[in-house]
């Protein structure tokens, strides 16, 4: 069994990626609705994979993946950017700070599958230096 942990503010985003994980019988997915919630969660249930919103209302995804990669106990932890902001400025400001991948919404089911199922695979891994845009 995979854990997910989905950082998303909007409950319909939300639902979207509950539905489709709930396809995957080997992934249990927790869900933190701002910022602060899922630094805390990722640190105590510590998932596999992170999927963090970019605009979320307390801090901003870019600031909590920046604390949860400057602590060892989730700095090891891929975290993909879901956006909906997918600015080229953004994805390259967000892949040059550490997010493993960047998907941009609304997202391909397939390519968010695909990326995660990525992700899932290199988990645990300490070197993610294959940061790409696949938006």
């Amino acid at each position: 069994m995979h854990t997910v942990l989905y950082v998303e503010d909007d409950a319909a985003n939300l639902m979207l990626v509950e539905d489709i994980v709930a396809r995957l019988p080997d992934i249990r997915l927790l869900s933190a609705r701002n910022g602060s919630h899922g630094i805390d969660l990722a640190r105590s249930a510590l998932p596999e994979v992170i999927l963090m919103d970019i605009n979320l209302p307390d801090i901003d995804g870019f600031e909590a993946m920046k604390i949860l990669k400057k602590d060892v106990t989730t700095a090891h932890i891929p975290v993909i950017a879901l956006s909906s902001v997918p600015f080229p400025d953004n994805i390259k400001k967000g892949l040059a700070e550490g997010f493993f991948r960047y998907l941009a919404k609304p997202f391909n089911v397939s390519c968010f599958l695909d990326t995660l199922n990525i992700a899932l695979q290199i988990a645990g891994k300490k070197d993610l230096t294959e940061n790409q845009d696949v938006s």
